[in-house]
């Protein structure tokens, strides 16, 4: 059973807000901000959209490591080395703590292995669900003391940039990791897979994800 959490996705062009909006709107806890990373109020845990070898040179992962310092930079591509022996792979996700009690934790979670064009895939759903998955498995192993348990998480949008995903897929591949972090199964079967698989490669009828 998936454990209490509020989602934010945050962005600051209008037209990607109102993608989230239209494809989160049946979902609950979730609170869209048009705004950029340097302007978002204290929160938990913010997830990184990052290549697999935690270089924060760019986009938003620049703007995280200005924030916190490039010692999170070094301590993220430290464990990287030592826990995927230099190469996280992709649909994987782990948090760092950051030393600011206002902003605890970054989720590092790679849409991609090098910068480059990622559209037509599902891995802006792989990185959404790996991050989600890692902050679960946070908050069951700190089950039991409130203060450790990270209650707010913040995504942006995940392949949105380098990654060339149009604004309306990445609101839709988000919102399925969203809907299946809400609303786990209760067994594994076959029509339990087929369901997934056609709410995350199809839309609207039409095969998206190949």
């Amino acid at each position: 059973m998936a454990l209490p959490l509020d989602l934010w996705l945050i962005h600051p062009d209008s037209e990607m807000c109102d993608a989230f909006r239209d494809r989160f709107q049946q979902l609950p806890h979730v609170t869209v901000i048009e705004s950029r990373f340097e302007d978002l109020p204290p929160h938990d845990c913010f997830v990184t959209a990052a290549n697999s070898f935690g270089i924060m040179t760019a986009g938003i992962d620049a703007a995280v490591v200005r924030f916190h310092g490039e010692e999170l930079m070094q301590r993220i591509q430290h464990r990287i080395m030592d826990l995927y022996l230099g190469e996280q792979p992709l649909g994987t996700s782990f948090l760092e703590p950051t030393g600011n009690p206002e902003f605890p934790y970054v989720a590092h979670s790679p849409t991609m292995r090098v910068p480059g064009s990622i559209s037509g895939t599902d891995k802006v759903y792989a990185a959404t669900w790996a991050s989600l998955l890692a902050v679960y498995q946070h908050n069951v192993s700190h089950r039991g003391n409130e203060s450790e348990q990270i209650k707010t998480v913040v995504f942006p949008a995940m392949g949105a940039g380098f990654g060339g995903v149009p604004y309306r897929e990445v609101a839709r591949q988000m919102a399925v990791a969203w809907q299946h972090y809400l609303d786990p199964p209760h067994r594994m079967d076959w029509d339990m897979v087929i369901r997934r698989q056609k709410a995350i490669a199809y839309d609207e009828g039409q095969q998206v994800v190949r």
